[in-house]
């Protein structure tokens, strides 16, 4: 019967593959949708999706998979070591790869207003009209900043100087979006590190079995 150590060890195992499963559906699905048509729904999300790193949680997904299937021989060898190592130092890099993409994000957060700004001023009427209409507000900072596009929302100059700009509820929105994004990335990361000292305590739970080992090989081959 496995013991609570070794339990603790494949949950951890098997959790840490389902984090790189969100990874890699997170960022496939996300990618299919910047190919959607924008709508007044999705025009908000996309924006924001297209500034984040979605090829590299992809590529960090499928390192995920490959430390995993790497840590399947430690399972099956109960007095191996290399492969855990292995596995151990995988994760770590792992880890510190994801640790990069949420920092990446998180610091996007910091610069938010600044970064709007240039994504608003870069993307075509259609687009400005979608968030206008999202946000029921009329221009970036105001109905006289560029971007100011006249619509179903701001049929007029007096209407579009009484709703104000986007500028508030834009930002406010990308940052409780990207502060989901980030603390998910540093979620993962928690869930390394924990896998990391479990397999560092099953390491020395096998030394120390292996110890033992040559200690009783040593005691039986006195006794003869």
């Amino acid at each position: 019967m496995p013991s609570k150590l070794m339990i603790i060890y494949v949950a951890f195992d098997l959790i840490f593959a389902a984090c790189g499963g969100l990874l890699m559906g997170f960022s496939l699905i996300s990618e299919q949708r910047l190919r959607n048509t924008p709508t007044v729904d999705n025009v908000a999300q996309n924006l924001l999706l297209g500034q984040c790193p979605l090829t590299a949680g992809v590529v960090n997904s499928i390192f995920v998979f490959v430390t995993f299937i790497l840590s399947l021989p430690a399972l099956f060898l109960p007095l191996n070591r290399g492969w855990l190592r292995a596995q151990g130092w995988l994760v770590v890099f792992s880890a510190i790869f994801t640790l990069g993409l949420g920092l990446t994000v998180w610091v996007e957060t910091l610069e938010t207003r600044r970064r709007l700004n240039d994504i608003w001023g870069g993307e075509a009427p259609l687009i400005q009209s979608l968030l206008q209409q999202k946000f029921d507000c009329c221009g970036y900072f105001n109905s006289t900043s560029p971007g100011y596009v006249t619509d179903a929302v701001c049929v007029s100059d007096l209407v579009a100087t009484q709703k104000g700009g986007c500028i508030r509820p834009f930002y406010l929105f990308a940052n409780k979006y990207l502060d989901q994004i980030f603390t998910a990335a540093f979620g993962i990361v928690g869930v390394d590190v924990l896998l990391v000292l479990c397999v560092a305590m099953v390491l020395k739970y096998r030394q120390e079995q292996e110890r033992y080992k040559h200690i009783d090989e040593k005691n039986g081959a006195g006794g003869f």
